[in-house]
């Protein structure tokens, strides 16, 4: 897993677009400045990093041999 810790983790392997996005959008809403989200898939979501970029969030991917894509969201220093 991606270092460090996060407050958050959604596992949405094994949801259907547009689902994980939503998902993810609306708890970056409930997170606090300082907090982390860690978003499992199984294919890298290029949408969801466009609206990050909009909405002032940084991220760090980490693909897995096996397929796995872990993604650590945190919001960028003002």
């Amino acid at each position: 897993m991606i270092e460090p810790r996060p407050d958050l983790v959604i596992d949405a392997r094994n949801l259907e677009p547009p689902e994980p996005f939503v998902r993810t959008m609306e708890a970056l809403d409930g997170i606090g400045s300082s907090g982390k989200l860690l978003l499992l898939l199984t294919r890298e979501p290029h949408p969801l990093y466009r609206a990050l970029e909009i909405n002032g969030f940084a991220w760090q991917t980490d693909r897995k041999p096996d397929g796995l894509v872990e993604i650590l969201i945190w919001r960028k220093p003002q």
